[in-house]
């Protein structure tokens, strides 16, 4: 690992930039020429090779929103803009000091030379025992990089010297380890925010690094649970488990939270009683599993077996492996009813899956309403399954109901009531089975079986069964049978696609009205 950046040619002129700045502010009457450097992530990500265009610079004497304030005015001389280019800064998007959401000092977001930078004062922090909003005041160069969760991202780049500063004077050390580290106690370091447990898990995974022992002692601590449980918002809990799912290695970070005993304190409830906690004995084969199908080969020489084919059909995207990932973490909640009790009349209490990630991780709703679907279909799903694969179920399938099963049009429709993610439910389902399995050989029949059950679905043309178009209309119905809209027309529908499933090919719409004109006792009008 080098110790050395050597900056881009953007880079450079945001260099060059921020000095002039600097130097030009420290020309105004009652300003001190402030001291400026790139911290944090970049610092850390640059010293990897990894390219970033997100810069935090870190500012000695003044708010950002102050510097950016006076760099606009440097730049409203048309021969400085031109020493940078065009649109050189972008419009100053100010952060406000507000004490209820922790921007005790004003900061400013701004885009420059096509770079996404925050202009943030160096600053120290003083918690209490209540809150993790600490209060903030100007701080030296030391005091900003000893606040920080961790020293590997605690590291300065001195924009005058051009030279990486480790301050901690362990963070480059922990680069060259691989080490997640706190800079002061972990005990003290966690106490005082405890978000930065699910940070330091979510750098270690991003990375690749372990989490010093020391820390991953203090996490486990039953006080640093409650803090987490007591002082940290669910909206900051759940944004931090979001980019942690779709980071690089989900299933680590899913392994730490397993093994320091985070579960029941990250994937929660936070309205219910304590004593509802979700079993995770075997947690570990769902995670493990994911993480064997997300690394299958769809082609080449190491794609055979069913893991590829499982892969294949049901994680097509980056954002459906998030969602995968995401009902991975809530596997443990399957089984377990909603306590809640049922009011007459009222809808259906949601599955506890669901209310966990809507209350523990305030997930947004196109993911939730994944999550209802996963809930609710995943034990259809395995019924699916078992009927075709009969032999392998404890329940005995008679042979009419297995072909039933079997028929084009049962699994469209199916297919359909399961809708467009039915492939994520597919997911949730392998995992919920594979988490009662013992030992490989019967891991593996149930992979078997599933790419068995998703060949024999592609073998029918019934992958995008939920997005097939009826032949026939509502209005088109209501013309021929002369009737207004309803009920009816619903059930109606419903049969011109069971005759469509049967029928591949054919479009004729009388056949399909015929067809609903057969079976017209079937919708219960007169």
């Amino acid at each position: 690992m080098t110790r050395k950046i050597t900056l881009t040619d953007h880079e450079e002129t945001l260099r060059q930039l921020l000095l002039d700045v600097s130097n030009y502010i420290g020309t105004q009457d009652g300003c001190i020429k402030p001291h400026l450097r790139f911290t944090g992530g970049w610092v850390r990500d640059r010293l990897l090779g990894i390219e970033s265009k997100d810069i935090d610079i870190g500012i000695d004497s003044m708010t950002g929103y102050k510097f950016g304030t006076l760099m606009k005015q440097y730049l409203d001389d048309p021969a400085r803009r031109t020493q940078y280019g065009e649109d050189v800064v972008g419009r100053l998007a100010q952060i406000e000091a507000n004490p209820e959401k922790s921007k005790h000092l004003e900061t400013v977001t701004t885009k420059v030379l096509g770079l996404d930078i925050d202009l943030v004062n160096l600053r120290k922090e003083t918690y209490d025992e209540d809150s993790r909003n600490p209060t903030m005041e100007f701080g030296t160069p030391e005091e900003d990089a000893l606040r920080r969760d961790s020293t590997v991202n605690a590291l300065f780049y001195n924009l005058e010297t051009s030279e990486v500063e480790d301050l901690t004077m362990k963070g480059l050390e922990d680069m060259e380890l691989r080490i997640i580290r706190t800079p002061l106690s972990p005990y003290q370091t966690f106490k005082d925010d405890p978000l930065r447990i699910l940070r330091c898990i979510r750098f270690a995974s991003k990375l690749g690094y372990n989490i010093e022992a020391e820390a991953e002692k203090s996490m486990s601590d039953d006080s640093i649970k409650e803090a987490l449980r007591a002082k940290i918002s669910r909206e900051r809990v759940g944004i931090e488990i979001e980019k942690i799912l779709k980071g690089p290695r989900p299933m680590y970070a899913l392994s730490l939270i397993d093994r320091l005993g985070l579960y029941n304190t990250v994937f929660t409830d936070p309205s219910q009683e304590r004593s509802l906690v979700a079993d995770t004995t075997h947690w570990t084969k769902a995670y493990n599993e994911l993480s064997s199908i997300n690394r299958a080969e769809i082609s080449g020489p190491l794609s055979s077996g069913a893991l590829p084919t499982v892969k294949s059909m049901l994680v097509l995207n980056d954002h459906e492996a998030y969602l995968s990932w995401l009902l991975c973490a809530l596997s443990p909640w399957a089984n377990i009813e909603n306590p809640v009790k049922q009011k007459k009349g009222a809808k259906k209490n949601p599955p506890m899956a669901a209310v966990v990630a809507r209350e523990g991780l305030k997930t947004e709703n196109k993911a939730l309403n994944v999550i209802k679907d996963a809930a609710l279909h995943y034990t259809d799903i395995i019924a699916s399954k078992d009927s075709i694969f009969a032999e392998a179920s404890s329940i005995v399938v008679p042979m009419k109901r297995k072909q039933q099963a079997l028929s084009r049009e049962a699994l469209g429709m199916a297919i359909r009531r399961w809708g467009p993610t039915w492939r994520s439910t597919t997911v949730f389902a392998l995992l919920i089975e594979i988490m009662e399995t013992e030992g490989v050989v019967e891991r593996r029949h149930i992979q078997e079986q599933y790419a068995g059950w998703l060949k024999y679905i592609k073998s029918l043309d019934l992958l995008d069964a939920y997005a097939f178009k009826p032949v026939v209309d509502g209005e088109q119905l209501k013309r021929a049978f002369d009737r207004p809209s309803g009920k009816w027309i619903v059930g109606a529908l419903n049969i011109v696609m069971e005759w469509q499933l049967r029928n591949p090919g054919k479009t004729a719409t009388g056949e399909a009205i015929a067809e609903v004109k057969s079976r017209w006792k079937e919708l219960g009008v007169d």
